[in-house]
């Protein structure tokens, strides 16, 4: 879900070059391949399994002339690729700080949910360094944390320009957030209308089923 919101967020200009910031399986390369017209998409991963899975995701689609799977850390992403080199960054970084609900901090599901391997200002510095000045760095996030994430983002020069809340019923508190930054850009941030999932149980409303292809 988180990945397929995002994707239906995100714009990229026509031969535009993407970067995805801990790709885990490649999933939002692989969406961005089909929903826009990006020269070249790129993922970062740093589980070796993931990469792999991401590779041959890539490849069983036959898109390996479209996108690229890099095994790396984040934290040193500034040294694996030239600096401002790409006009969007896109990332679905782990939403759970410190030890909470953490029970193998080893486990692969767990480095993807908690900062484990790296924090939210190790994705904003990334971001910052490599998406070119005025390009765009879209996230999704939980909204429980939009101070920390605002805070986060303009320390990196990041500033938050468009907004979305994203509620699994429209009588229920968000529990997502989407957000589009530009690098170096001005203050000011539009929010735009709720995104509601589902329109009753099991039930997505017409919204997200087109985001689906449905």
């Amino acid at each position: 879900m988180d990945a397929v919101l995002l994707t239906g967020w995100v714009r990229v200009p026509d031969d535009g070059t993407v970067l995805d910031l801990g790709t885990g399986t490649g999933i939002i390369p692989l969406l961005l391949s089909a929903k826009t017209k990006a020269s070249h998409l790129t993922g970062l991963e740093l589980q070796e399994d993931m990469a792999d899975m991401a590779a041959r995701s890539v490849a069983l689609n036959r898109l390996s002339d479209r996108i690229s799977i890099v095994q790396g850390d984040i934290r040193k992403a500034g040294a694996l690729f030239a600096p401002a080199s790409f006009d969007v960054v896109t990332t679905n970084p782990p939403y759970m700080t410190g030890g909470h609900g953490l029970t193998n901090p080893k486990d692969s599901k767990a480095i993807a949910r908690h900062e484990v391997c790296c924090t939210l200002d190790d994705v904003a510095s990334a971001a910052e360094k490599l998406v070119r000045p005025h390009g765009h760095v879209f996230m999704v996030h939980r909204p429980f944390r939009l101070t920390e994430i605002f805070l986060c983002l303009t320390r990196h020069h990041l500033e938050p320009k468009r907004m979305r809340l994203v509620y699994p019923f429209a009588d229920r508190d968000p529990n997502m957030v989407l957000l589009d930054c530009v690098r170096g850009g001005n203050s000011g941030i539009r929010v735009e209308k709720p995104l509601i999932v589902f329109r009753e149980k099991n039930v997505y409303t017409d919204e997200v089923r087109d985001l689906y292809g449905f």
